[in-house]
Protein backbone atom coordinates (compact mmCIF):
# COMPACT_ATOMS: atom_id res chain seq x y z
CA UNK A 1 0.00 0.00 0.00
CA UNK A 2 3.09 2.27 1.06
CA UNK A 3 4.33 1.54 -2.74
CA UNK A 4 1.03 2.07 -3.97
CA UNK A 5 0.49 5.75 -2.23
CA UNK A 6 3.88 6.90 -3.39
CA UNK A 7 3.73 6.56 -6.85
CA UNK A 8 0.34 8.65 -6.64
CA UNK A 9 2.38 10.91 -5.33
CA UNK A 10 4.52 10.78 -8.14
CA UNK A 11 2.18 10.85 -10.67
CA UNK A 12 1.13 14.24 -9.17
CA UNK A 13 4.14 15.71 -8.95
CA UNK A 14 5.61 14.76 -12.25
CA UNK A 15 2.00 16.44 -13.41
CA UNK A 16 3.16 20.08 -11.62
CA UNK A 17 6.30 19.84 -12.67
CA UNK A 18 7.31 22.86 -14.85
CA UNK A 19 6.76 21.93 -18.70
CA UNK A 20 10.52 21.51 -19.92
CA UNK A 21 10.97 19.80 -17.00
CA UNK A 22 7.84 17.44 -18.03
CA UNK A 23 9.34 17.08 -21.44
CA UNK A 24 12.93 15.99 -19.83
CA UNK A 25 11.43 13.70 -18.24
CA UNK A 26 9.08 11.89 -21.36
CA UNK A 27 12.21 12.46 -23.47
CA UNK A 28 14.47 10.01 -20.86
CA UNK A 29 11.06 7.46 -20.62
CA UNK A 30 11.71 7.23 -24.37
CA UNK A 31 15.65 6.64 -23.95
CA UNK A 32 14.95 3.77 -21.25
CA UNK A 33 12.26 1.60 -22.80
CA UNK A 34 13.44 2.45 -26.29
CA UNK A 35 17.40 2.60 -26.78
CA UNK A 36 18.20 1.07 -23.94
CA UNK A 37 15.34 -1.34 -23.48
CA UNK A 38 14.73 -1.79 -19.44
CA UNK A 39 11.42 -3.62 -18.46
CA UNK A 40 8.22 -1.72 -17.39
CA UNK A 41 9.20 -1.75 -13.88
CA UNK A 42 12.62 -0.91 -13.93
CA UNK A 43 11.70 2.20 -16.03
CA UNK A 44 9.08 3.27 -13.68
CA UNK A 45 11.68 2.68 -10.83
CA UNK A 46 13.97 5.03 -12.49
CA UNK A 47 11.46 7.35 -13.43
CA UNK A 48 10.05 7.23 -9.90
CA UNK A 49 13.70 8.42 -8.19
CA UNK A 50 14.24 10.73 -11.12
CA UNK A 51 10.93 12.68 -10.97
CA UNK A 52 11.23 12.75 -6.78
CA UNK A 53 14.34 14.70 -7.31
CA UNK A 54 13.05 17.01 -10.33
CA UNK A 55 9.79 17.92 -7.57
CA UNK A 56 12.44 18.63 -5.27
CA UNK A 57 14.42 21.16 -7.45
CA UNK A 58 11.40 22.93 -9.02
CA UNK A 59 9.59 22.55 -5.06
CA UNK A 60 6.92 20.36 -6.09
CA UNK A 61 6.48 18.32 -2.28
CA UNK A 62 5.85 14.17 -2.96
CA UNK A 63 3.61 15.05 0.45
CA UNK A 64 -0.20 15.24 0.40
CA UNK A 65 -0.27 19.10 1.40
CA UNK A 66 0.11 20.36 -2.27
CA UNK A 67 1.59 23.57 -1.32
CA UNK A 68 4.35 22.37 0.59
CA UNK A 69 7.90 23.16 -0.30
CA UNK A 70 10.44 20.95 -0.06
CA UNK A 71 13.19 21.96 2.74
CA UNK A 72 16.45 22.90 0.68
CA UNK A 73 14.87 22.64 -2.93
CA UNK A 74 14.89 25.75 -4.96
CA UNK A 75 11.34 27.91 -3.90
CA UNK A 76 8.80 28.30 -6.62
CA UNK A 77 9.41 31.73 -6.56
CA UNK A 78 13.12 31.11 -7.82
CA UNK A 79 12.47 28.39 -9.99
CA UNK A 80 12.68 29.40 -14.06
CA UNK A 81 9.22 29.84 -15.35
CA UNK A 82 9.93 30.49 -18.98
CA UNK A 83 9.77 28.45 -21.44
CA UNK A 84 13.57 29.27 -22.38
CA UNK A 85 14.97 28.06 -19.27
CA UNK A 86 16.40 24.86 -18.98
CA UNK A 87 14.92 22.61 -16.54
CA UNK A 88 18.53 21.38 -15.19
CA UNK A 89 19.95 25.22 -15.45
CA UNK A 90 22.23 25.95 -12.92
CA UNK A 91 22.27 22.22 -11.36
CA UNK A 92 25.51 21.31 -8.72
CA UNK A 93 26.84 18.68 -6.51
CA UNK A 94 25.24 20.86 -3.30
CA UNK A 95 21.19 20.57 -4.56
CA UNK A 96 21.70 16.43 -5.38
CA UNK A 97 23.10 16.47 -1.68
CA UNK A 98 20.41 18.28 -0.21
CA UNK A 99 18.04 15.43 -1.99
CA UNK A 100 19.61 12.85 -1.08
CA UNK A 101 19.75 14.05 2.28
CA UNK A 102 15.85 14.48 2.41
CA UNK A 103 15.65 11.62 1.44
CA UNK A 104 17.44 10.04 4.44
CA UNK A 105 15.97 11.90 7.10
CA UNK A 106 12.68 10.23 5.66
CA UNK A 107 14.53 6.90 7.20
CA UNK A 108 15.22 5.56 4.49
CA UNK A 109 17.38 2.21 4.09
CA UNK A 110 20.80 2.33 2.88
CA UNK A 111 19.98 0.16 0.23
CA UNK A 112 16.95 2.43 -0.75
CA UNK A 113 19.20 5.50 -0.54
CA UNK A 114 21.94 3.79 -2.60
CA UNK A 115 19.18 3.01 -5.29
CA UNK A 116 17.77 6.25 -5.61
CA UNK A 117 21.33 8.32 -5.76
CA UNK A 118 22.52 5.60 -9.09
CA UNK A 119 19.19 6.46 -10.78
CA UNK A 120 19.72 10.06 -10.60
CA UNK A 121 23.63 9.86 -11.38
CA UNK A 122 22.30 7.95 -14.54
CA UNK A 123 20.03 10.76 -15.27
CA UNK A 124 22.62 13.69 -15.19
CA UNK A 125 25.50 11.34 -16.89
CA UNK A 126 22.00 11.20 -19.33
CA UNK A 127 21.25 14.68 -19.60
CA UNK A 128 24.74 16.05 -19.96
CA UNK A 129 25.64 13.53 -22.80
CA UNK A 130 22.60 15.27 -24.24
CA UNK A 131 23.64 19.03 -23.66
CA UNK A 132 21.37 19.84 -20.92
CA UNK A 133 23.94 19.72 -18.37
CA UNK A 134 27.74 21.44 -19.01
CA UNK A 135 29.10 19.15 -16.65
CA UNK A 136 27.87 16.00 -15.09
CA UNK A 137 27.05 16.86 -11.09
CA UNK A 138 26.19 13.63 -10.99
CA UNK A 139 29.15 11.91 -10.75
CA UNK A 140 29.93 13.06 -7.54
CA UNK A 141 27.27 12.18 -5.91
CA UNK A 142 28.43 9.65 -2.99
CA UNK A 143 25.30 7.55 -1.49
CA UNK A 144 26.14 5.16 1.56
CA UNK A 145 26.77 1.37 0.67
CA UNK A 146 24.30 -0.91 1.28
CA UNK A 147 24.33 -3.15 3.39
CA UNK A 148 24.31 -6.60 1.57
CA UNK A 149 21.84 -9.13 3.46
CA UNK A 150 21.53 -12.59 2.55
CA UNK A 151 19.08 -13.82 1.23
CA UNK A 152 16.32 -16.55 3.00
CA UNK A 153 16.32 -19.82 0.78
CA UNK A 154 14.61 -22.63 1.56
CA UNK A 155 16.11 -26.44 2.50
CA UNK A 156 16.00 -28.89 -0.22
CA UNK A 157 13.00 -30.55 2.12
CA UNK A 158 11.49 -27.76 2.47
CA UNK A 159 11.52 -27.06 -1.02
CA UNK A 160 10.06 -30.32 -1.71
CA UNK A 161 7.55 -30.03 0.51
CA UNK A 162 6.17 -26.61 -1.08
CA UNK A 163 6.26 -28.43 -4.07
CA UNK A 164 3.82 -31.56 -3.06
CA UNK A 165 1.65 -28.63 -1.16
CA UNK A 166 0.85 -27.31 -4.54
CA UNK A 167 0.09 -30.58 -6.19
CA UNK A 168 -2.68 -30.72 -3.42
CA UNK A 169 -5.16 -29.02 -6.14
CA UNK A 170 -3.70 -30.49 -9.04
CA UNK A 171 -4.64 -33.88 -8.49
CA UNK A 172 -8.31 -32.89 -8.52
CA UNK A 173 -7.73 -31.02 -11.90
CA UNK A 174 -9.12 -27.99 -10.98
CA UNK A 175 -7.59 -25.72 -13.87
CA UNK A 176 -6.25 -22.68 -11.53
CA UNK A 177 -4.78 -25.30 -9.35
CA UNK A 178 -2.81 -26.83 -12.29
CA UNK A 179 -1.77 -23.11 -13.14
CA UNK A 180 -0.30 -22.50 -9.78
CA UNK A 181 1.29 -25.72 -9.17
CA UNK A 182 3.06 -25.59 -12.80
CA UNK A 183 4.14 -21.68 -12.27
CA UNK A 184 5.62 -23.06 -8.84
CA UNK A 185 7.43 -25.51 -10.33
CA UNK A 186 8.81 -24.00 -12.96
CA UNK A 187 10.06 -20.49 -11.09
CA UNK A 188 11.91 -23.48 -8.40
CA UNK A 189 13.00 -25.57 -11.70
CA UNK A 190 14.93 -23.02 -13.19
CA UNK A 191 15.13 -19.46 -10.86
CA UNK A 192 13.78 -17.70 -13.62
CA UNK A 193 12.62 -13.67 -12.36
CA UNK A 194 9.27 -13.68 -11.73
CA UNK A 195 8.86 -11.25 -14.62
CA UNK A 196 10.57 -13.38 -16.87
CA UNK A 197 7.68 -16.24 -16.21
CA UNK A 198 5.19 -13.91 -16.91
CA UNK A 199 6.67 -12.89 -20.39
CA UNK A 200 7.06 -16.55 -21.18
CA UNK A 201 4.77 -18.05 -24.10
CA UNK A 202 4.27 -21.24 -24.91
CA UNK A 203 6.03 -21.46 -28.24
CA UNK A 204 9.01 -20.75 -25.24
CA UNK A 205 8.89 -23.87 -24.30
CA UNK A 206 10.81 -27.00 -25.96
CA UNK A 207 9.45 -30.11 -24.09
CA UNK A 208 11.67 -32.42 -26.26
CA UNK A 209 14.64 -31.16 -24.52
CA UNK A 210 13.28 -29.79 -21.65
CA UNK A 211 14.66 -25.96 -21.87
CA UNK A 212 12.82 -22.81 -22.27
CA UNK A 213 13.87 -19.50 -24.00
CA UNK A 214 13.76 -16.72 -21.43
CA UNK A 215 13.83 -12.71 -22.37
CA UNK A 216 15.87 -10.82 -19.42
CA UNK A 217 16.94 -8.27 -18.34
CA UNK A 218 18.14 -5.56 -20.98
CA UNK A 219 16.84 -7.77 -23.73
CA UNK A 220 19.19 -10.68 -22.73
CA UNK A 221 18.11 -13.87 -24.15
CA UNK A 222 18.73 -16.91 -22.67
CA UNK A 223 18.37 -20.54 -22.64
CA UNK A 224 17.50 -22.75 -19.27
CA UNK A 225 16.47 -26.09 -19.05
CA UNK A 226 13.82 -27.48 -16.75
CA UNK A 227 13.47 -31.02 -14.92
CA UNK A 228 10.99 -33.80 -15.51
CA UNK A 229 8.50 -32.55 -12.64
CA UNK A 230 8.12 -29.26 -14.09
CA UNK A 231 7.81 -30.57 -17.43
CA UNK A 232 4.62 -32.93 -16.04
CA UNK A 233 3.29 -29.99 -14.36
CA UNK A 234 3.50 -27.51 -16.90
CA UNK A 235 2.11 -30.00 -19.66
CA UNK A 236 -0.93 -30.72 -17.55
CA UNK A 237 -1.56 -27.27 -17.24
CA UNK A 238 -1.22 -26.68 -20.84
CA UNK A 239 -3.57 -29.65 -21.82
CA UNK A 240 -6.14 -29.46 -19.34
CA UNK A 241 -6.00 -26.42 -17.40
CA UNK A 242 -5.43 -23.28 -19.52
CA UNK A 243 -7.95 -24.64 -22.40
CA UNK A 244 -10.72 -24.52 -19.71
CA UNK A 245 -9.64 -20.87 -18.33
CA UNK A 246 -9.86 -19.48 -21.92
CA UNK A 247 -13.06 -21.82 -22.48
CA UNK A 248 -14.69 -19.94 -19.47
CA UNK A 249 -13.87 -16.74 -20.13
CA UNK A 250 -14.54 -16.80 -24.11
CA UNK A 251 -10.59 -15.67 -25.31
CA UNK A 252 -9.59 -16.84 -28.48
CA UNK A 253 -7.11 -19.92 -28.13
CA UNK A 254 -4.39 -17.90 -30.07
CA UNK A 255 -3.70 -15.93 -27.13
CA UNK A 256 0.37 -17.14 -26.85
CA UNK A 257 1.12 -16.39 -22.96
CA UNK A 258 2.23 -19.91 -21.09
CA UNK A 259 0.12 -18.66 -17.99
CA UNK A 260 -3.09 -16.69 -17.68
CA UNK A 261 -4.98 -15.09 -15.01
CA UNK A 262 -8.62 -16.32 -14.16
CA UNK A 263 -9.94 -13.92 -17.08
CA UNK A 264 -7.98 -15.44 -19.51
CA UNK A 265 -5.05 -12.51 -19.99
CA UNK A 266 -1.42 -12.80 -19.30
CA UNK A 267 -0.68 -13.68 -15.57
CA UNK A 268 0.48 -10.52 -13.53
CA UNK A 269 3.37 -10.82 -11.80
CA UNK A 270 0.98 -10.10 -8.17
CA UNK A 271 -0.69 -12.68 -9.15
CA UNK A 272 2.08 -14.88 -9.08
CA UNK A 273 3.59 -13.62 -5.52
CA UNK A 274 0.55 -14.62 -4.65
CA UNK A 275 0.54 -18.35 -5.68
CA UNK A 276 4.31 -18.46 -4.23
CA UNK A 277 3.64 -17.32 -0.79
CA UNK A 278 0.48 -18.94 -0.22
CA UNK A 279 2.51 -22.28 -1.24
CA UNK A 280 5.28 -21.20 0.73
CA UNK A 281 3.50 -20.33 3.98
CA UNK A 282 1.86 -24.03 3.68
CA UNK A 283 4.72 -25.59 4.64
CA UNK A 284 5.24 -25.36 8.55
CA UNK A 285 8.94 -23.83 9.12
CA UNK A 286 9.45 -22.54 6.10
CA UNK A 287 10.59 -18.95 5.74
CA UNK A 288 7.83 -17.05 4.33
CA UNK A 289 8.94 -15.82 0.92
CA UNK A 290 7.82 -14.97 -2.95
CA UNK A 291 9.20 -16.16 -6.67
CA UNK A 292 12.42 -14.36 -5.76
CA UNK A 293 13.03 -16.61 -2.54
CA UNK A 294 12.49 -19.86 -5.13
CA UNK A 295 14.93 -18.06 -7.13
CA UNK A 296 17.90 -17.76 -4.55
CA UNK A 297 16.77 -21.16 -3.36
CA UNK A 298 16.85 -22.77 -6.79
CA UNK A 299 20.66 -21.15 -7.27
CA UNK A 300 21.84 -22.21 -3.34
CA UNK A 301 20.84 -25.49 -4.40
CA UNK A 302 22.22 -25.89 -7.61
CA UNK A 303 25.51 -24.78 -6.25
CA UNK A 304 25.29 -27.37 -2.83
CA UNK A 305 24.91 -29.66 -5.60
CA UNK A 306 28.27 -29.31 -7.00
CA UNK A 307 27.19 -26.59 -10.26
CA UNK A 308 29.91 -24.75 -10.40
CA UNK A 309 29.42 -20.43 -10.34
CA UNK A 310 29.64 -19.62 -14.03
CA UNK A 311 27.17 -22.06 -14.62
CA UNK A 312 24.60 -21.02 -12.41
CA UNK A 313 25.16 -17.08 -13.30
CA UNK A 314 24.19 -18.48 -16.98
CA UNK A 315 21.17 -19.98 -15.53
CA UNK A 316 20.42 -16.80 -13.70
CA UNK A 317 20.88 -14.19 -16.20
CA UNK A 318 23.46 -12.50 -14.09
CA UNK A 319 25.22 -10.20 -16.20
CA UNK A 320 28.44 -10.21 -13.64
CA UNK A 321 29.90 -12.82 -11.65
CA UNK A 322 29.53 -10.92 -8.46
CA UNK A 323 25.82 -10.70 -8.27
CA UNK A 324 26.13 -14.53 -8.66
CA UNK A 325 28.51 -14.85 -5.94
CA UNK A 326 26.49 -13.45 -3.15
CA UNK A 327 25.06 -17.41 -3.25
CA UNK A 328 28.35 -18.55 -2.33
CA UNK A 329 27.56 -16.43 0.95
CA UNK A 330 24.55 -18.09 1.41
CA UNK A 331 25.94 -22.08 0.94
CA UNK A 332 29.34 -21.18 3.32
CA UNK A 333 26.72 -20.00 6.14
CA UNK A 334 24.47 -22.72 5.77
CA UNK A 335 27.46 -25.03 5.91
CA UNK A 336 28.97 -23.44 9.40
CA UNK A 337 25.84 -23.88 10.87
CA UNK A 338 25.58 -27.23 9.88
CA UNK A 339 28.92 -27.80 10.63
CA UNK A 340 28.32 -25.95 14.29
CA UNK A 341 25.54 -28.19 15.11
CA UNK A 342 26.82 -31.36 13.83
CA UNK A 343 30.90 -32.12 14.35
CA UNK A 344 32.06 -32.72 17.63
CA UNK A 345 34.70 -30.72 18.05
CA UNK A 346 33.07 -27.05 16.66
CA UNK A 347 32.51 -25.91 19.91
Amino acid sequence: MASLSRRADLLRVRSRLPRAAGELVAEYERHLTLERGLSAHTVRAYLGDVVSFLGFLHGVSESESRDEEIPGGRSVETTPTDDTAGPLDGLDIAELRAWLAGQRATGLTRATLSRRAAAVRTFTAWAHKRGELATDPGSRLVAPRPQRTLPGVLRPGEAGAVMRASSAGARERDPVALRDHALVELLYATGIRVAELCGLDIGDLDFDRRVLRVLGKGSRERTVPFGVPAAGAVRDWIDDGRPHVLANRGVTSAEPALFLGVRGARMDPRAVRRVVHDAVDSVQGAASMGPHGLRHSAATHLLEGGADLRSVQELLGHATLATTQLYTHVTVERLKAIHDRTHPRAR
